[in-house]
């Protein structure tokens, strides 16, 4: 499409301010058909930068910088007009003096190179729940990227018309071209201390300068649907979460909806993708990541993925662990930073087999004698541990048929986990909507031995899974949450709401061995929560909340009655400590915005403790 053609006045004059600052050689509106996909393919080729692999059809491997790997916290920003307003859990710096800066490094930026525009959905076009972006980059990786994990082009602007909102976000590698120059193989980027992804919050504006990787680039992931999506969801009435979204179907034909947050490393997508043991029970994918909410005209809370792909961790999956993500990338997928085969395969550690071949070419080009087993050696993996795949989540053989409904799916249940290999029981019930956001307050990891940089037993927390992901002060967060609740309940919809559990499927015995198999197992306890949405009796009331009554859920191979009957009850000098952490080391961070009922919830349940 050509610029002129834009209806936007708005839009029009944003991007003619930005090619006057950037000065690049040409300006492209993206249309989102498979031809400019294909298109985009061959500019990377011809620059030397993807790799098509001849063993999966329509799929390429990518190599980024060592420098460009993951996101960057560091160099991460919410640049509120207040520094109160970030809160303790963001970096701050003051919006104009941001601006200031970014503005001298994009000047002149994208010589040499052409200016995509990216008008793109999160969340089925033209749904009351979804948000529009518009990314302007010098990167076809981008391009292609956001073809896969948003709804991009043509559709998108004719739903924006000639006067809609949507976020502007700003991105460039940073890397400009000298006349003649062509990037020839070496991924571009800027070094580490240019790097910049700058979110402001008040102008609802994405700046993003210097990396080419992810969801420093990728502006319509982390950056739109967290960071500014919680800001927009706060103001709005509606909740941004970083929770994945599933189908659950029962042996009678009945079906619930369940979104779950976790931290890091904790089972998210396999979750997602789950493959029940239990018989007659059936799981599908509606989101594997970000799960956007609003209250719909029945009182219930409406959800969509507002992606439209799976961005996930290659390292660690394999048929094992998540078969269905396997199934997903067969095809039309990016990998990036993975290791290449002497059969035009990707491959990675923990990925069920070892290297076939005599030789792999590492994520850093350089070859290698092909390893024999899939386990990891530290410093010299293969793949990158934060190598990727970008997935059109259309492909998963699970994906519900309700994913991309614009109305959304109502949710019955929200549940919050983290790996605790002691106190957290498997799987508990909150009292009520406030001693659920309580939960979600405190939701963490436990540091193992082999972490260094904090004593081991300490709980690295991560509220709501959202700690990188908020874009403003986390005590205003939980407040956010308590409002909604307080609202449901004054418009006579409290029982509505979403009942909300904590999950633990990381529990260990005396002998430091998992009490709990994990994976397709996990559908044991999602029975439990899906009974108990529908009020059945299957629970105990304790000091901590409702937990299974004896029996209730039927344990797997290989575990006892008697570990299900520790997986399942109040470790009470547990608890005693994990109040005693969140009192003294957790919620004082929040200052004074952390919300009073919370402290409140704290006393009551060190007082039902203490018995």
């Amino acid at each position: 499409m050509n610029l002129n053609e834009l209806k936007h006045a708005g839009l029009k004059k944003w991007i003619e301010e930005a090619e006057a600052l950037m000065t690049p050689d040409s300006v492209e509106v993206c249309d989102g058909s498979p031809a400019e996909y294909d298109r985009m393919i061959k500019v990377l080729l011809d620059a030397k930068l993807a790799t098509p692999l001849k063993a999966r059809p329509h799929s390429y491997l990518f190599r980024s910088d060592p420098s460009d790997v993951a996101r960057v916290e560091n160099r991460t920003y919410i640049a509120s007009k207040s520094q109160d307003d970030a809160g303790p859990t963001n970096n701050w710096i003051d919006p104009a003096e941001l601006k200031n800066t970014m503005t001298g490094l994009y000047k002149g930026c994208m010589k040499g190179r052409t200016m995509y525009v990216i008008p793109f959905s999160m969340g089925p076009v033209g749904s009351d729940i979804a948000k529009i972006g518009v990314e302007i980059t010098d990167s076809a990786y981008v391009v292609v990227n956001m073809h896969i994990m948003t709804r991009v082009g043509t559709k998108v602007l004719d739903v924006l018309g000639s006067d809609g909102f949507y976020v502007p976000c700003f991105h460039s590698i940073g890397k400009p071209l000298a006349a003649g120059e062509s990037d020839n193989g070496k991924w571009p980027c800027a070094p580490l201390e240019h790097k910049y992804i700058s979110h402001f919050p008040e102008t609802r504006e994405i700046w993003s300068y210097g990396s080419g990787y992810g969801g420093n680039a990728l502006l319509g992931k982390k950056c739109l649907a967290l960071r500014i999506a919680s800001v927009l969801a706060r103001d709005e009435g509606w909740l941004a979460e970083h929770m994945l979204i599933l189908k659950i179907t029962n042996p009678q034909g009945a079906v619930k909806y369940m979104a779950a947050a976790f931290p890091s490393a904790c089972g998210k997508t396999n979750l997602a993708m789950l493959i029940p043991t239990l018989p007659g029970w059936k799981v599908q994918t509606v989101g594997d990541d970000i799960a956007w909410m609003k209250p719909g005209a029945d009182g219930r809370l409406y959800a969509i993925n507002p992606e439209a792909g799976f961005f996930g961790v290659a390292p660690g999956t394999s048929n094992d662990s998540n078969f269905n993500a396997m199934e997903s990338i067969k095809k039309n997928t990016i990998f990036t930073n993975c290791g290449l085969t002497e059969d035009g395969d990707i491959w990675w550690e923990q990925i069920g087999y070892g290297a076939p071949g005599k030789t792999i070419i590492d994520w850093k080009g350089n070859e290698k004698p092909a390893p024999q087993t899939d386990k990891p050696v530290k410093g010299e993996e293969i793949a990158h541990p934060n190598a990727r795949f970008t997935a059109p989540a259309k492909q998963c053989p699970v994906i519900a048929d309700e994913w991309e409904d614009p109305k959304g799916v109502p949710i019955s249940a929200f549940l919050f986990g983290g790996r605790r290999p002691s106190t957290v029981p498997l799987i508990n019930q909150s009292k009520n909507w406030v001693h659920g956001v309580f939960m979600g307050s405190i939701t963490g990891s436990e540091i193992t031995a082999a972490a260094l940089d904090l004593k081991a037993g300490t709980v690295r927390r991560d509220p709501f899974a959202m700690l990188p992901f908020c874009g403003y002060h986390m005590g205003d967060y939980f407040n956010h949450w308590i409002k909604l609740g307080k609202k449901a309940e004054a418009e006579g919809n409290g029982d509505k709401l979403p009942k909300i559990f904590f999950c633990n499927w990381f529990r260990k015995n005396k002998d430091d061995k998992f009490m709990w198999p994990g994976y397709g197992e996990n559908s044991r306890a999602l029975a439990w929560v899906f009974d108990r949405c529908d009020g059945k009796d299957n629970c105990v009331e304790t000091a901590i909340g409702n937990l299974p009554k004896p029996g209730s859920i039927e344990p797997p191979t290989g575990v006892s009655a008697e570990d299900m009957a520790e997986l399942c009850k109040v470790d009470t000098e547990g608890w005693k400590k994990e109040i005693a952490d969140v009192r003294a080391n957790h919620y004082p961070k929040f200052g004074d915005k952390l919300p009073k009922v919370l402290y409140e919830e704290l006393d009551a349940i060190e007082k039902r403790l203490n018995g």
